[in-house]
């Protein structure tokens, strides 16, 4: 069946909690320091929920930050969708939260969990409801308070991670190049063990769980990077490929902030200029699902982003998962 609509970014947002956690601070915490972090990461500060925050409330900030930009009212959203692996609670879903802080009391509202990819898969799937005609706004948001999954007793993994939200209004555009234009959805169950946060029904929350600190992530670092620069480059190629685009074509690339190292090892692969990506990862860390939405948000508000411009968002997380999505602006 033939797309009848496109879905268009018609605005972005994003919100970044005030409290900063510099590699400094954390030297305190556990044996490292500043140079150390700032060498295999790249990270040099990151974003921390104040204790009256959640993920919810940055999401919501988020999305009003979003609206604003496309110069709509909350009432014109008729679909949420959320991208989470710190979700408000188990149960109801972090979008309801968002769409009761928004002021909507009928509008349907869902999470997606796919860890750092989940804001494609969410931007996926948001786009399919409005290529197919379901509907004609959508808010998509990637939001995370990975400090609350976080072992500060870890230091192999507590220095990556940051909170912070980001949303995109997707609208519905007559034509159907515009908005997303390609993407892929890839998933491996096989590799759950390399990156995971425990608590759930295979493992309930008890007093030895919580004594052996297994209610927080854990990371196999070595594991993660390897797999990160072979996928980050064959992404970033194929979706090239696929749309038949050469790499000057290619306005930005906006990826899954995790590790500067992985970065500039795909674009030194792909034979393109590090200027050709936008990172932040130096001032959030990773924000899992939050870091493609909050960087593009920066990239479009600094000027680095117009209309139809081409964009190509790329990125992995645990479960397996790895995503890419190709956008015209």
């Amino acid at each position: 069946m033939p797309e009848l609509f496109g879905a268009n970014i018609a605005g972005t947002g994003s919100y970044l909690p005030e409290k900063r956690l510099t590699n400094e601070a954390l030297a305190k915490l556990v044996d490292t320091n500043d140079e150390w972090i700032v060498q295999r990461t790249g990270i040099r500060e990151r974003r921390i929920a104040a204790e009256d925050e959640s993920t919810a409330t940055l999401a919501i900030a988020a999305a009003k930050k979003a609206l604003a930009a496309a110069n709509m009212v909350a009432s014109d959203i008729e679909l949420i969708v959320c991208a989470t692996i710190t979700p408000e609670m188990v149960f109801p879903s972090t979008a309801c939260f968002v769409a009761a802080g928004l002021g909507l009391t009928t509008t349907p509202a869902f999470d997606i969990s796919a860890a750092c990819s989940g804001f494609i898969y969410a931007l996926v799937t948001a786009s399919n409801f409005i290529k197919v005609g379901q509907y004609k706004t959508v808010l998509v948001i990637g939001c995370e308070t990975l400090s609350r999954v976080t072992d500060y007793t870890d230091r192999s993994s507590c220095i990556l991670f940051g909170d912070g939200a980001g949303a995109v209004i997707l609208r519905r555009d007559n034509d159907p190049k515009r908005g997303l234009i390609y993407s892929t959805l890839h998933a491996d169950g096989n590799g759950a063990e390399v990156m995971k946060c425990m608590p759930g029904s295979r493992h309930p929350i008890s007093l030895a769980l919580v004594e052996e600190r297994k209610q927080f992530m854990q990371i196999r670092g070595r594991e993660v990077y390897k797999f990160a620069v072979v996928k980050f480059e064959e992404l970033i190629r194929e979706a090239i490929r696929a749309c038949e685009l050469t790499p000057d074509q290619v306005t930005l690339i906006v990826p899954h902030q995790v590790n500067q190292r992985i970065i500039d090892s795909a674009l030194e692969k792909l034979d393109m200029s590090p200027d050709k990506a936008f990172v932040n990862i130096d001032k959030y860390g990773n924000t899992s699902a939050a870091s493609i939405p909050i960087a593009l948000d920066e990239a479009v508000r600094g000027g680095k982003l117009s209309t139809g411009d081409v964009v190509i968002f790329v990125a992995f997380g645990a479960g397996l998962t790895w995503a890419n999505a190709v956008v015209r602006m």
